[in-house]
């Protein structure tokens, strides 16, 4: 045992175990097994390595804890419990019910010291990867003179994975990635028990994963609390050394198989799949309390000496952690006065003063592709926001996500024909890997500090959609950068052109999808997201777009009116006749379409919708003033499904949309021949017309 290790830590152990037996099968559903047979384990982890500080945990200077299999969630409850910082025994029985601070996973920004929503398998592994590269790019943003591993804003991240995470593919990407990048600060501690809901795992889950680990260029060891005699002994001391030595190795990451038997000593259901996902039921959870000599017939019967041991025990630990780390933070700040203002404005999540002078403007009437005007614009603000970083999965020059004369985030010693390496660099390289790189953009911007952006296919975003749906459930200020939005891709067919994707996203809560119409609303759009603090996504134009005169002495509204969503473009005196909506790229021809039925005698008025998620969060005058409901005759223009625009043209109105796969064709030929046409979209306008009156 570690030195400091007494016979009350074995008490609080066994109190975590039948807490988190009682705990489930008090609710009547839950995960006990990987909680009660983990809880030696996790014990360790935060009583004795985790830097963590039970009055604040937010701290600067903390560890951070990833608990990847999320549906193990009494794992990191109980220890939060046993180290006092914030959940209490009311909040273990409240498990899994409305309004507790205990919900079924994990959930950021919910419970004190978790840092991160899981659930999906795989996925905090993969975020974990995200927050260890947060961790080296602050160092190098806020102390590059201090070597790597001595700095006050060095930390470890923590994470306890099973073997569902590591059967997941994304954790695989990630993992690659994490070798690749040699993040000595990640420390995996996976949970091999080898039982799944379905049971034993060898049905499809075979391979020698630490060679595989191996592999990818991370430190690989092993635990066996089990061993060939079948005996079973919860070494913490063997498991303590292993923890020591990956903290120790600053070159590589870490990940340690830590051989257990799912919900030991529960007679009869320990090392099945039984007592995986379900209550123990009676005999199983007397049998438990029996076989750690508790009362069988108690409920929540907590030892309370061995419970004020261990939180008394960790916040002695804390408190000489927090002190240590206070000094050199204030020596730090004296001694770099402009960092340390950097600093404070990152954690208030403020912009520089007079950042927006930044922003690029774009000559009227020079087509430019809108994936073009948004690199123009990171590069133009990169400058003045040192904590904007980001890249693409291996399509940077396509997205233009890189930022030009930078270097990129790489480990020292890494050579590159393309790129100069740099351990702090600001330009990433995920690969072709566009989950983990989503992923790792939820760790990036769940630690809190620094803006970060990705970019790949528009087409490609359906890898990524499970991560983006936890960035929209944790309302994290990532920045999809998505281009290739549309039949516009042309001859690489239908396998690249999205047509479902711009409905798909808007369905997902809480994410702001824009689409720019040109380079100026390219513009405003990113002013926008750097404004807010929440998840968005940018569709852009591979094909150039014409980019017209707007505001003063023209006959279009300035941009301003993207952070609102939806705003006037053209219009008419008085009255309109018939609105015309659109977004992208489709926004051309409808002004054109406007046009023609001018010349007609038809008043019509174009709104441009870059943001619908934008748009809807506005007040009821706004939305009216823009699309009175008087005016019933309607048409909506956009390459893609037509599903998102039923809402807003009501019967009488018509949607120019797409209701199939495009086609291996020029880009140009696809929209006249599907109908993206001035003349069309008159038409359509007439029809509806017609039809409201």
């Amino acid at each position: 045992m570690p030195a400091s290790w007494n016979e009350l830590d074995s008490r609080a152990i066994s109190t975590a175990k039948i807490l988190a037996a009682d705990a489930v099968e008090r609710v009547g559903n839950g995960h006990p097994g990987a909680a009660i047979s983990l809880a030696p384990a996790a014990y360790a982890l935060y009583q004795h390595h985790l830097h963590l500080d039970p009055t604040d945990p937010h701290w600067l200077g903390r560890d951070r804890f990833i608990l990847s299999s999320g549906h193990s969630s009494l794992t990191q409850y109980l220890q939060l419990y046993l180290a006092g910082m914030g959940v209490e025994l009311e909040d273990l029985k409240a498990l899994r019910t409305e309004g507790a601070l205990t919900p079924g996973h994990p959930e950021f920004g919910h419970t004190p010291g978790v840092e991160l929503t899981t659930g999906p398998l795989g996925t905090g592994l993969a975020s974990a990867v995200g927050f260890a590269m947060a961790e080296r790019f602050t160092h190098g943003l806020l102390d590059p003179d201090t070597p790597h591993g001595q700095s006050i804003f060095d930390h470890c991240v923590y994470v306890i994975a099973g073997d569902g995470c590591l059967q997941e593919g994304v954790s695989a990407e990630a993992s690659s990635l994490a070798g690749t990048q040699k993040l000595g600060n990640l420390i995996v501690l996976w949970d091999d028990n080898r039982i799944s809901i379905e049971g034993d795992t060898d049905i499809a889950f075979s391979e020698d994963v630490l060679k595989r680990y191996e592999s990818y260029g991370w430190h690989v060891q092993r635990v066996d609390w089990l061993s060939e005699d079948g005996s079973y002994v919860e070494d913490v001391q063997a498991l303590d050394k292993a923890l020591d030595a990956a903290r120790d190795n600053t070159d590589q990451p870490s990940i340690i198989a830590l051989r257990t038997i799912i919900g030991w000593p529960t007679p009869e259901k320990s090392n099945t799949g039984g007592i995986h996902g379900a209550k123990l039921g009676d005999d199983a959870l007397r049998g438990l309390k029996l076989a750690l000599g508790a009362d069988p017939d108690a409920h929540f019967a907590v030892d309370e000496e061995a419970v004020a041991h261990s939180r008394k025990q960790f916040a002695q630990r804390a408190q000489i952690l927090r002190d240590q780390w206070n000094q050199r933070f204030e020596q730090w700040k004296e001694a770099n006065p402009d960092r340390a203002a950097l600093l404070e404005r990152l954690r208030q999540g403020g912009l520089p003063h007079g950042w927006e002078k930044a922003l690029p403007e774009f000559p009227a009437d020079k087509a430019i592709a809108t994936r073009s005007a948004s690199g123009k614009v990171l590069n133009a603000i990169a400058p003045v926001l040192p904590e904007l970083w980001g890249g693409s999965a291996d399509l940077g020059g396509s997205n233009n996500t890189f930022l030009n004369g930078l270097t990129s985030f790489l480990p020292e010693g890494t050579y590159s024909r393309s790129f100069e390496a740099d351990p702090y660099g600001r330009n990433l390289h995920f690969g072709i890997r566009e989950f983990a790189m989503a992923c790792a953009m939820n760790g990036i911007a769940a630690d809190g500090l620094t803006r970060v952006y990705g970019g790949t296919f528009f087409v490609f975003s359906d890898f990524m959609r499970g991560a983006v749906r936890l960035a929209a459930l944790m309302d994290l200020p990532v920045t999809y950068v998505w281009t290739h939005d549309s039949i516009g891709v042309g001859e690489d067919g239908p396998t690249h052109q999205p047509i479902e994707h711009l409905a798909s996203y808007r369905a997902i809560p809480n994410l702001a999808v824009i689409r720019p119409a040109d380079a100026a609303e390219t513009v405003q759009a990113w002013k926008n997201i750097l404004e807010q603090h929440h998840p968005a996504a940018l569709v852009l134009s591979r094909q150039n777009l014409p980019n017209p005169a707007r505001g003063e002495g023209s006959e279009l509204a300035d941009a301003q009116g993207v952070a609102r969503g939806a705003y006037i473009l053209a219009d008419c005196e008085g009255t309109p006749e018939v609105i015309l909506m659109a977004t992208g790229s489709e926004v051309a021809p409808t002004l054109e379409a406007h046009r023609l039925l001018k010349a007609e005698g038809v008043a019509s008025r174009v709104v441009s919708v870059p943001c619908i998620e934008w748009f809807e969060a506005q007040d009821e005058a706004y939305r009216e003033s823009v699309l009175p409901a008087a005016v019933r005759a309607r048409v909506a223009v956009e390459a893609g499904i037509a599903l998102p625009w039923y809402r807003w043209v009501g019967e009488a109105g018509r949607i120019v949309s797409l209701d199939h796969f495009g086609e291996s064709v020029d880009g140009a030929r696809l929209f006249e021949k599907y109908g993206f046409t001035p003349e069309n979209i008159a038409a359509q306008a007439r029809e509806s017309f017609a039809a409201a009156h």
